[in-house]
């Protein structure tokens, strides 16, 4: 089994979920009382925060290369970046370590062309939603024509995640925000929707949405399980 590498905190809330999807893949694929060898490095998002909101693109950038290197250090042979946002420097960090990066977008895009789906809606922070860095991916390297809301709701979708999602508060109002975004999108062609933050998930499941979901924190831990028991 290889040892997996997180650069989490960004939110907690979500890196908890990490750590206990990782666990449980390796439980399920091996029994008895497996776990998963994980090495984590938990960044405080409040300094991430301000870096984001001002545009200091360059010092986030080596925050994350500082916590790849740390990883790596500590005995990780592949690294997850526990947040969909922070792959916007997802090339720098790779340059920046010898052991293999699981980018989260590619965990996504695989899930939604095994379901069929070539046209999605992608909901995220803004910098996700605005930034090319990700839907550039999904269209250059897998082909996938990709919706994202007008800016009134990707106004909503960015303010509920950095004003409760990361705070831990899960309120029915928001969800039904989120509901209606997602029809929205549906209506401009999105055959699916992936969630493109990995505090969405917390907030909107399956079962409030018609069009199949793509939870990216699922889809990328089961990833990095994948890769961890590959020979």
């Amino acid at each position: 089994m290889k040892t997996i590498g997180m650069i989490g905190g960004m939110s907690w809330e979500s890196s908890v979920e990490y750590y206990k999807l990782v666990n449980e893949g390796i439980h399920q694929a091996l029994g008895g009382v497996h776990s998963a060898k994980s090495v984590m490095v938990s960044v405080d998002f409040a300094e991430i925060e301000v870096l984001q909101k001002n545009g200091r693109w360059e010092e986030a950038t080596q925050m994350m290369v500082t916590a790849a290197r740390q990883v790596e250090a500590a005995g990780a042979d592949f690294l997850i970046i526990c947040t969909n946002t922070m792959h916007k420097m997802a090339d720098e960090v790779q340059a920046a370590i010898q052991i293999p990066l699981l980018h989260i977008a590619d965990a996504a895009a695989a899930a939604v062309l095994e379901r069929g789906i070539h046209t999605v809606g992608l909901l995220g922070t803004r910098f996700t939603m605005q930034g090319d860095f990700y839907k550039r991916r999904l269209a250059d390297k897998f082909g996938l024509k990709v919706y994202t809301p007008v800016a009134t709701d990707q106004d909503i979708v960015h303010n509920i995640i950095y004003e409760e999602l990361v705070l831990g508060k899960i309120l029915p109002s928001s969800k039904a925000a989120y509901q209606k975004i997602m029809l929205n999108l549906a209506d401009l062609g999105a055959e699916g929707v992936i969630l493109g933050c990995t505090e969405i998930g917390l907030l909107v499941k399956q079962t409030d949405c018609s069009l199949p979901l793509f939870d990216t924190t699922l889809l990328h831990a089961q990833a990095a399980v994948q890769y961890a028991l590959e020979a």
